[in-house]
């Protein structure tokens, strides 16, 4: 991949996940940029890498998203205590810091993520 698509798809991906939380929340961090670059980027390269069915896109997508979810909220929120977002009154969470129900948002979520990421390989 080229530097400049490396480096749109991150711009891309955060700017995306910071519109869907000031959409859904009124408000975000720049951590979730940080969050949201690097999720769109690790996905776009395992799509273009791996051709997966639809609905493999899907379950990747979840689990990368939480993934990278919980990594960040164990740094932002943990060990900087800068207490970004707090999902422990959430049912089925692990430490607050991830949930099952926004586990199952980022599979749905995956399925625009996957059309964005056939875009960006045409360029």
């Amino acid at each position: 991949m080229k530097l400049s698509i490396i480096l749109l798809t991150f711009f891309l991906g955060g700017t995306i996940y910071v519109l869907l939380e000031l959409l859904w929340r009124g408000r975000s961090h720049v951590s979730m940029f940080c969050a949201g670059g690097l999720a769109l980027l690790l996905l776009h390269g395992l799509f273009l890498r791996f051709a997966l069915p639809l609905f493999a896109q899907c379950l990747v997508g979840g689990l990368v998203i939480t993934a990278i979810e919980f990594v960040a909220g164990a740094i932002v929120n943990v060990r900087l205590k800068l207490n970004v977002w707090d999902y422990s009154k959430m049912p089925l969470n692990l430490y607050g810091q991830v949930c099952l129900p926004f586990s199952l948002l980022w599979c749905l979520l995956t399925l625009p993520i996957s059309f964005l990421s056939s875009y960006l390989a045409t360029l």
